[in-house]
């Protein structure tokens, strides 16, 4: 485990799969982030990647061949190096080997940096294609936070703005966490969405189309917990369906999972980033404690 803080955060990395373990507000002691109760989901904050969500049947085919791969992609499982560890700002880094290839045909590095802004932690995503071809991946969070669903909120913001409703798309009831054809529309009260069992009965909400930016965490006094801010096209929201779990995650998902009946092919996946040889990618989203 690494850790580093500043007079503001105390934040811990574990090396296996480079995951946020936790964030304490120094001001309270308050642990802002779920401590991974098997019981409800034993995770903190995985990274996915190179798949977020699931491929069609678990498979996807590049250059004629099939590759099978479980939800969220190899890394969350994987151990990473630790390439820097400042007072403030942690680096980890992960190369493909064998057992990648049995699953993705690429080659690649992907680093995940964590650095302590104030009150905030901004996590920072690089993937490099070091192959001789084009690469194609997905790449997202999905950090945890403790809550209340019958007392605490979500309040969805787009530059600012605090909006009035927001489309998600659903989850297949086939068992195959794929998407179905389905979308559902929730009326906001000046941007708030309240939680529940139920608002997580079909699984994850899917959130596309660049509809917010930032998602707060109201908690029961209205005061705000924290606030995930992104920028990518797309986001989840999710809590284990009937499970009445003591958190939610909030994930901004560069890429998400097929839709039914998808063809599988790896190039032509909706959301799918592309990245030409020696060319590297960068994305980052923050984390903001109040």
């Amino acid at each position: 485990m690494r850790v580093i803080e500043n007079e503001k955060i105390k934040l811990s990395v574990a090396e296996h799969g480079a995951e946020i373990k936790s964030i304490i507000r120094k001001s309270d002691g308050k642990e802002i982030m779920w401590q991974a109760d098997a019981a409800f989901w034993g995770r903190t904050s995985p990274v996915l990647f190179p798949l977020v969500g699931n491929y069609f049947e678990k498979k996807s085919v590049y250059d004629g061949k099939t590759y099978e791969m479980g939800q969220h992609g190899f890394a969350r499982d994987m151990d990473f190096e630790v390439t820097l560890e400042k007072e403030d700002e942690l680096e980890f880094r992960l190369k493909d080997n064998s057992e990648t290839h049995e699953k993705y045909p690429f080659s690649f590095v992907l680093t995940l940096g964590y650095k302590l802004e104030g009150s905030s932690v901004r996590v920072i995503w690089k993937v490099k294609n070091t192959d001789d071809r084009t690469m194609y991946f997905s790449i997202g969070g999905h950090p945890a936070f403790n809550c209340d669903l019958d007392t605490c909120t979500l309040r969805f913001e787009k530059k600012g703005k605090k909006l009035s409703e927001i489309t998600a798309n659903v989850i297949a009831a086939d068992g195959s966490g794929c998407l179905s054809d389905e979308q559902d529309k929730y009326q906001l009260d000046d941007g708030i969405l309240k939680m529940s069992d139920e608002l997580f009965s079909k699984d994850a909400l899917i959130i596309e189309d660049e509809q917010a930016d930032a998602v707060t965490l109201v908690d029961e006094n209205r005061k705000d917990v924290l606030t995930v801010s992104f920028d990518s096209k797309l986001f989840g929201v999710w809590s284990p369906v009937g499970k009445h779990a003591p958190f939610v995650c909030i994930e901004p998902w560069y890429g998400r999972c097929d839709r039914v009946g998808f063809g599988q092919k790896l190039e032509d996946r909706e959301h799918g980033n592309t990245l030409k040889s020696g060319d590297e990618f960068k994305a980052d989203y923050s984390i903001a404690v109040n």
